[in-house]
């Protein structure tokens, strides 16, 4: 039996490539990885392991120590961070990984370099400056860290731009409509199809959704013109705002985003598209997109008779409620 082994098990979208994963049936053993012993996602694994941030420097001996104890067929990073060090990793790395390359990552992860980078190539990104940099050229301002994700640490029209580190940027606020646009790029680096939602959010997540098919006219050549110009691989996030002088990006995510678990009840299954590329290498189902909307709700998990420290995995006995 092939396993595959799903990062950042404890966050959102770790679980939800799990959930996406377990309703499928694929006929695979699940390993998840977090940097906690216990989380959320421990029901959904056959085992769980406990590995340093991406950015510790013993990571990726860790992983890779890690795949070769457990014979890992692919990994599946789940947060932005471990995408960008295992892909430079690779070569160390005896297994397959299901992610664009590091020079993409790279850019992904720093929203300066995503303009800068989008900019040299003519494509659409919200305008940005660093602070040290910014002479008032924006109507209004939304100064957020170049790094990061969660819209943790989000200031909207502070006093002073200029006051903050070049750790951040600072963008033109963008008035309307909030999109995020997942899309799936082949192997062979064509567009495979794509999905958006008008979304709310709540701490940093969806909270809900609503499937739109409106912008595609706009946004499909817009993607196409990204896939173009870089390496994009798998699936990947474009976020944006609908605005009077069209739709304008502000951030992209290359891997898979947190509403997978929402958006395969809507017939784009990119975790199954992962799954059939990466592991099976076979051509990836064609989209079937249908209307609809979601709304996410807290659940719980519980384990009777057990302490935290006894939680394991999905062998454990527990119910959801």
């Amino acid at each position: 039996m092939k396993k595959v082994l799903v990062t950042g098990v404890g966050g959102v979208v770790g679980q939800g490539i799990l959930r996406n994963l377990r309703h499928d049936a694929f006929d695979v053993t699940l390993i998840g990885t977090n940097v906690a012993p216990v989380s959320a996602g421990n029901h959904l694994c056959d085992a769980v392991h406990v590995v340093p941030y991406a950015v510790d420097p013993t990571y990726v001996e860790v992983m890779r120590d890690l795949v070769v104890r457990e014979g890992i067929d692919l990994i599946i990073p789940s947060t932005d961070y471990e995408v960008h060090h295992l892909m430079l990793a690779r070569p160390e790395l005896p297994t397959v990984i299901a992610a664009s390359a590091a020079d993409v990552s790279r850019m992904c992860l720093d929203k300066y370099l995503t303009w800068e980078a989008f900019s040299a190539h003519g494509l659409p990104f919200a305008a940005s400056s660093l602070p040290s940099r910014y002479a008032g050229q924006f109507e209004r301002t939304v100064v957020k860290p170049r790094e990061g994700r969660g819209s943790r640490n989000i200031h909207v029209n502070p006093a002073d731009p200029r006051s903050f580190s070049d750790d951040y940027l600072v963008q033109e606020y963008l008035d309307g409509e909030e999109l995020t646009t997942s899309f799936y790029v082949r192997r062979d680096g064509s567009l495979h199809g794509m999905i958006t939602f008008v979304r709310e959010l709540e701490l940093g997540n969806t909270s809900q959704a609503e499937v739109v098919a409106r912008h595609d006219a706009q946004l499909r050549p817009m993607i196409e013109a990204m896939v173009g110009k870089f390496a994009f691989r798998g699936s990947c996030n474009l976020q944006s705002r609908v605005t009077a002088r069209g739709i304008m990006p502000f951030e992209i995510n290359c891997r898979i985003s947190g509403t997978n678990s929402l958006r395969s009840q809507f017939g784009f299954r990119d975790v199954a598209y992962t799954m059939q590329e990466y592991l099976y290498g076979q051509p990836p189902e064609v989209p079937q997109v249908t209307h609809g909307c979601a709304i996410r709700v807290m659940m719980d998990i519980i384990y009777p008779g057990i302490g935290l420290e006894q939680v394991s995995n999905r062998f454990d006995n527990y119910r959801i409620s």
